[in-house]
């Protein structure tokens, strides 16, 4: 008879983020399959779990997941954790799991600390449904078509950033996320753990300290009826003098943002931005 394949959450910042199941599956498995087996052996040490670890990542899953898939074959527990949070969400674990369904290797999850989950239930926008991506690519090129697929989604969505590129990030978030709320959260339940909220994601002007892990949660795209009328001439132009020169934003960059926050089109803007400038308003 086969054994089981645990997919465990661990904590992702304070150590009581983890469950008394996930705590009795990790004691009580025959070996633990760790993404970084020095990080997860701090929270085994914390709880006096002495189950062996063996290392399971991005850059050896085709000759770890025979390995396993033989041991689950052989009757023997194992557990799957990640650096942090739930596995397969970022994380390695998904072709693990695909292949004991393959083999007929009962898959048993045990639920706990997720980062998006976290940020998104503490960001109040309506979360159904809500859409989870992963890292923003680093690529220019890559980047910007991936950005653009998120744009494309109207309800609630979340994704992770690096410290080195989160400032580079929020400058862009007018560009796609124009209009719509928007809430970073750093460290997520760490000590120094912060949320930032905004109402409108072209209003970023505040960077947070990039240092740590942030998730992003980019709120529902607001309806075109309750975006404000034509009316709003001067607010548009007043955004535009705001975004360049508070935000140092690039007018081609700026004009874009407020299309997608105003509901008109670029070439709209841009004649309202030049007719205003001229008549000095």
């Amino acid at each position: 008879m086969s054994g089981t394949l645990f997919v465990v959450a661990t904590p992702i910042g304070n150590l009581e983020d983890i469950t008394l199941r996930a705590l009795r599956v990790l004691r009580e498995a025959d070996v633990i399959a760790a993404e970084d087996t020095r990080r997860t052996a701090k929270l085994l040490a914390h709880y006096s779990i002495t189950t062996s670890a063996l290392s399971f990542h991005a850059h050896n899953t085709r000759t770890r997941i025979p390995q396993l898939l033989a041991r689950l074959e052989a009757g023997k527990a194992v557990a799957l954790v990640s650096d942090a949070g739930t596995p397969g969400i970022s994380d390695p674990g998904t072709e693990l799991v695909q292949a004991c369904w393959d083999k007929g290797i009962p898959v048993d999850p045990v639920p706990g600390a997720s980062a998006p989950l976290a940020a998104a239930v503490a960001s109040g926008f309506r979360l159904d449904p809500l859409t989870i991506f992963g890292f923003a690519p680093a690529r220019a090129k890559d980047r910007n078509r991936w950005l653009s697929r998120l744009q494309a989604v109207n309800e609630t969505l979340t994704f992770f950033e690096t410290p080195h590129r989160i400032h580079q990030t929020l400058a862009e978030m007018p560009i796609y996320f124009g209009g719509r709320p928007i809430m970073i959260a750093r460290e997520l339940t760490k000590r120094h753990q912060q949320f930032m909220r905004f109402d409108n994601a072209a209003v970023i002007g505040r960077m947070p300290e990039p240092k740590g892990e942030f998730t992003l949660v980019v709120g529902p795209r607001v309806t075109t009826e309750s975006v404000p009328e034509i009316g709003s001439d001067q607010l548009i132009y007043n955004d535009f003098c705001r975004m360049t020169a508070e935000m140092e934003m690039g007018r081609r960059a700026t004009v874009s943002a407020l299309a997608k926050k105003y509901g008109r089109s670029a070439k709209d803007v841009y004649g309202i931005v030049e007719r205003l400038k001229n008549s000095g308003a």
